[in-house]
């Protein structure tokens, strides 16, 4: 198994993103920063703050998307907003399907 940022970043999203374990990453994720046990020991300067920096920006990056798409989901915009392309104009747009016929 190949280690990478990637492969641990699509591991916390992915686990973050169930709601059955979604308490218990930000939990996790808050203990970690404040605990003195660390990857990177935080009495190292600079070098000691990196995976804390890390971790805090992964977690307030995904949890505010999910607030996000929490809020459009209540007000029914998730998938639904077609670009609007007239100037001016305050209604949504919609997608309609219509059979093309040909005339002579």
């Amino acid at each position: 198994m190949k280690f990478s940022i990637q492969s641990l970043y699509a591991w916390y999203r992915g686990v973050l993103r169930n709601p059955k374990y979604r308490w218990w990453v930000i939990l996790g994720t808050l203990v970690y920063l404040v605990s003195p046990f660390d990857v990177l020991p935080d009495f190292i300067p600079v070098v000691g703050q990196i995976d804390d920096v890390f971790l805090l920006t992964l977690l307030v990056s995904e949890v505010s998307g999910l607030v996000i798409e929490g809020w459009k989901a209540r007000k029914g915009e998730v998938g639904t907003e077609v670009p609007n392309t007239t100037e001016g104009s305050t209604s949504t747009a919609s997608t309609i399907d219509v059979d093309a016929v040909s005339v002579k």
